[in-house]
């Protein structure tokens, strides 16, 4: 039987939208971000512990956050986020972050950052519109080591620059979805809420090795696994 071809055109308008292909620096965000939480979760002493990891409901990563760049000092950058479903992580949610400074600094560096959000009320703020650190949700410098004590903070940071650990102030920036790489990635019909609270949206191929990197397990706290 001949099916008329304006009904093939209505099936498939029913159908789940494709999943839009990603810039090349949008994979390559991905990939940066899969190889800090990698060597992250792997550090022995100075990484982040086990324990924290495990119970975070998100974790957000921004790789190569540029700090006191230009003349103008402050931190920008971008990196993407994804929450913990049971055993499974959902598809990730592309971010920006930016802090200003009123201050003039010289040179720059770059900083990769992990950002282990402990419950999901930093994140809602963040999918309607922005978080605030600081004011809108609490930030501290994430506890690390074997016996790291627990932190009443909503976001706990953990940062290393040129492989080595260092600390950041993140307090008074701001994290809000990257509408342009979101949509290249889900397509312009779909929420990052959705996202980021249901298992309805596939991840692209390219966050593969970053959803991967979340679900792996890693060192105990006597030692790698």
């Amino acid at each position: 039987m001949r099916i008329p071809c304006v009904t093939l055109i209505a099936l498939a308008s029913c159908a789940v939208p494709a999943i839009a292909d990603i810039s090349s620096a949008e994979a390559d965000r991905l990939n940066a971000a899969a190889a800090v939480v990698r060597e992250m979760r792997a550090s022995p002493d100075k990484g982040i512990p086990e324990d924290v990891f495990n119970r975070a409901e998100c974790v957000g990563v921004i790789p190569g956050l540029k700090k006191g760049a230009f003349l103008i000092g402050g931190e920008f950058g971008k990196g993407v986020v994804s929450c913990r479903t049971g055993k499974t992580w959902t598809a990730p949610v592309f971010l920006e972050m930016e802090k200003g400074s009123a201050g003039l600094q010289i040179g720059g560096s770059e900083i990769d950052l992990v950002l282990m959000m402990m419950n999901r009320s930093a994140l809602n703020k963040l999918l309607s519109d922005k978080v605030n650190l600081g004011a809108d949700a609490s930030v501290a410098a994430g506890p690390t080591g074997a016996a790291a004590a627990a932190s009443p903070a909503q976001i706990l940071t953990y940062s290393r620059s040129q492989g080595a650990f260092a600390g950041v102030d993140i307090s008074g920036g701001s994290l809000r979805a990257d509408k342009g790489a979101n949509t290249d990635a889900y397509g312009s019909g779909v929420a990052v809420q959705d996202v980021l609270n249901t298992q309805k949206v596939a991840a692209p191929p390219a966050a593969a090795a970053f959803l991967q990197a979340l679900g792996a397990q890693s060192r105990a706290t006597t030692g790698r696994k």
